[in-house]
């Protein structure tokens, strides 16, 4: 399959650091990333690839429910946002200070 670049550049929104993430990262080789809500799995894969020059051996997708917070007697809602779990392939690591060319 092939994407566009400008479509690639724009499925990675961040990545997501947090506790869970972090020890996710070390147990199962996987970096966790925000990504577009309509990416696919193939796009996130190749996106990913093509932005810090690794393998990726899989990708799990999940989508997050934005939480009901108060304002003053109004309830709002946050956005909902998708979130991917990007399995690199043995002995590939990512870093993010100088990964992104």
């Amino acid at each position: 399959m092939s994407f566009s670049q400008e479509r690639l550049m724009q499925v990675l929104l961040a990545p997501q650091i947090s506790e869970k993430a972090t020890s996710v990262a070390d147990k199962n080789e996987q970096v966790i990333f925000r990504v577009a809500s309509d990416a696919t799995k193939p796009e996130i894969k190749a996106a990913v690839e093509l932005l810090f020059k690794v393998q990726v051996e899989s990708v799990q997708t999940l989508n997050v429910k934005g939480k009901v917070k108060r304002f003053g007697r109004t309830t709002g809602q946050r956005k909902g946002w998708k979130k991917a779990f990007v399995c690199l392939k043995p002995g590939q690591e990512l870093n993010f200070e100088g990964g992104a060319a």
